[in-house]
Formats: structure tokens, sequence, C-alpha cells
């Protein structure tokens, strides 16, 4: 029996890796939902960034999706994220990187910029690092496997996939769209939505669309 509390928010796509990253492990939580427009004393108070998502196991607090995801792997190292090999290792963690340096934060910077001449230079930087996705993590696993490491599924593909879940936020919103010369990503996005794990904790298109046209409301009242 664990002892595991996950604060998150219904939106952010750091929370639905560490969820996804619990389901992955079989690891059952109690999820608590922070609100981050007003955030309550008691999370910042427990909280060193005020930000989710946050893991508090057994009294301890471990925070940063990719740190808890780590965490995650240590302390419970049956069905385990991350290969043996340890070149495979580093390879899962340097995806896992250009998960965060460069789709989530060029999003980031998308969804929260009123620039229309930004969109356009940031849309057109999101593209191409999807074809990067497409040409180097995928390239030649077509036989091997469906995920990054082929075969292996990893914590790479956990990192990148919330980010997926929600692209029809940009579509919608900022007019993004996903590039039709990445069949390699469609496959895979396909085989991650088939698994167990994403079809426990995932959320739809309509949710996250939902979600943020009611954000918007809020942030213009």
């Amino acid at each position: 029996m664990t002892n595991i509390e996950l604060f998150v928010s219904a939106l952010c796509p750091f929370a639905a890796r560490a969820r996804l990253a619990l389901a992955e492990k079989q690891l059952d939580c109690r999820e608590i939902e922070v609100d981050l427009r007003r955030k309550p004393d008691w999370f910042l108070q427990i909280s060193p960034h005020g930000k989710v998502p946050l893991l508090r196991h057994d009294g301890r607090l471990v925070w940063e999706s990719e740190v808890i995801a780590e965490y995650l792997e240590e302390v419970f190292p049956a069905r385990p994220l991350l290969p043996k090999d340890p070149a495979r290792r580093a390879e899962a963690r340097a995806w896992a990187n250009f998960a965060d340096s460069r789709l989530y934060a060029k999003t980031a910077a998308l969804l929260h910029s009123f620039d229309d001449s930004l969109y356009v230079r940031l849309a057109a930087q999101i593209v191409d690092d999807l074809h990067t996705l497409e040409e180097q993590a995928f390239a030649g696993q077509t036989n091997e496997g469906p995920y990054v490491l082929g075969s292996e599924f990893s914590l790479a593909d956990v990192a990148l996939y919330p980010w997926f879940e929600q692209v029809a936020v940009l579509e919608r919103f900022r007019g993004f769209r996903f590039p039709a010369n990445c069949g390699r990503l469609l496959d895979w996005q396909r085989a991650m939505a088939g698994r167990k794990a994403v079809r426990a904790t995932g959320k739809s298109a309509t949710f996250y669309l939902d979600g943020y046209a009611q954000l918007q409301k809020q942030l213009a009242g």
C-alpha cells in the first residue's frame, strides 16, 4: 500500500505527465485539484514554486514533472519506464528534455502571447520541432515498434504525450496546423492512445477546448 498524493490542475500538461507516469507504474494516488489562479495558502506553504504537479509520498514532497517521474522510477522500480542500457536511458532523457525545452516552452509562449507576428514565428518553430521528432526520434523504428525507443515504452513517451493530447487547443485558439507529413508521429500517437494507462488518465480534445474557452472568458472578465 502506497501513500501518494498528486496535486494537479486540470489543464496542466505537466500534471497530466505525472498522472500518466503513475498510471503506467500502476500506482494508486489521491489527486488534489489546485486553482492556479487563486492558489490557496496551504499549497504555497508546501510548493516551493507554487506550481503543479507536486507529489507527496509518505510525507515527502517532490516537484517538477520530470523529477517526479525519476523519483517514481527509483522508488518503485517495478514496471520500469527507463531502459537498463545507459545509452538508451540517456536517449529517453534527451527526448524528454527536447519536449520541455522546445514543444512545451514554445507552446506556452504561443498561448500567452497577443502578438500576431509572434504566433506565426512560434507556430513555424513548433512545426520544425515536430519534423525533428519525425525524422530523428522515430527514424528507422517502423519495424521495431511505435515508441520513441522503438518497441520499448519509456519516459520519453510519457513526456511527449500530453502535448499531443492538447494540440487541438493550438489549432482552435491559435490557428496552428499539425504537419500532414509526419506519419510516424501519427502512428506513435495512435499507439499511445491505445495504452491502458492513457485510456485511464487521458482527456478528450473537447475537455481541453472547453477548459481553455472557459479560462479565456475568466481572463477577459
